[in-house]
């Protein structure tokens, strides 16, 4: 049985490290909607050195693209990652948190420029290490309207005391 997920914007606060690990399979935020707008994707697509014509070029996109607009990078989407973990939950009282990577990393719908987007990050795995915690979170980010998000991924971290 799946339970209903709120649509309100929530954040949680955690005292400290330890605090978390009972929010293991729980969510733990949700963004407010954000506009992944054409700037956003040409500013990334200068970054990356990934400057392919779907992203960039709006004219060609309106003749060619099955989508006739500009799409936002796959790896662009995933990099906000960071933007809706940062919004959606804090541990107090650490000396650091990391990345520690990705176990895997799906892109169900295409990011048309211009689209809203939010985030949705619930706990799923939780380990003591020493002097932390290694903690896999999943990430989903909804794109308002459509029923696919546009990325989903099981993001790994890592918080120290």
């Amino acid at each position: 049985m799946e339970t209903q997920k709120t649509q309100k914007v929530h954040r949680s606060t955690f005292k400290n490290i330890s605090e978390m690990e009972k929010a293991v399979g729980t969510e733990l935020g949700l963004t407010q909607w954000s506009i992944m707008d054409q700037k956003r994707i040409n500013t990334f697509a200068k970054t990356t050195e990934d400057e392919q014509w779907i992203h960039i070029d709006e004219k060609r996109c309106i003749k060619e693209s099955p989508y006739k607009q500009t799409i936002a990078h796959g790896f662009l989407m995933l990099s906000m990652c960071s933007k809706i973990m940062y919004e959606t939950y804090e541990i107090k009282h650490t000396s650091m948190a990391i990345n520690y990577g990705l176990d895997k990393v799906r892109f169900p719908s295409a990011t048309i420029a211009g689209s809203k987007f939010r985030g949705r990050v619930s706990l799923a795995e939780f380990s003591t290490i020493p002097k932390g915690a290694k903690y896999k979170l999943n990430v989903v980010i909804e794109l308002e309207g459509q029923d696919k998000p546009a990325c989903v991924a099981e993001f790994l971290a890592l918080a120290y005391n």
